[in-house]
């Protein structure tokens, strides 16, 4: 990450705490929220990468979000959010 993009990310971060605002609203991070093992919900992604039953990729701002299990599906996807219903085994980010 270059400095001016690295400023620019603290600034907003600083922004977010001082005026109490949600970071991911301000910073465009991820949210993941989840139910169990079972369901997953993302919100604030940039897209399906990879899609198969034992993995699904999706790109953030700042890289990926690898989820891995078994009789995964893509239960809902809109522009900004994307519901994953299955066995949940592993949630890993690539940068």
């Amino acid at each position: 990450m270059s400095q001016d993009r690295e400023f620019i990310e603290e600034l907003k971060n600083k922004f977010a705490e001082l005026f109490e605002m949600p970071k991911d609203t301000v910073l465009d991070a991820p949210r993941i929220s989840m139910v169990g093992n079972m369901e997953l919900t993302l919100e604030n992604h940039r897209g399906i990468i990879e899609y198969t039953e034992d993995q699904v990729r999706i790109r953030i701002n700042s890289g990926q979000v690898v989820i891995s299990g078994a009789e995964l599906i893509i239960a809902d996807l809109t522009k900004q959010t994307v519901n994953i219903k299955g066995q949940i085994i592993d949630i890993s980010f690539k940068f």
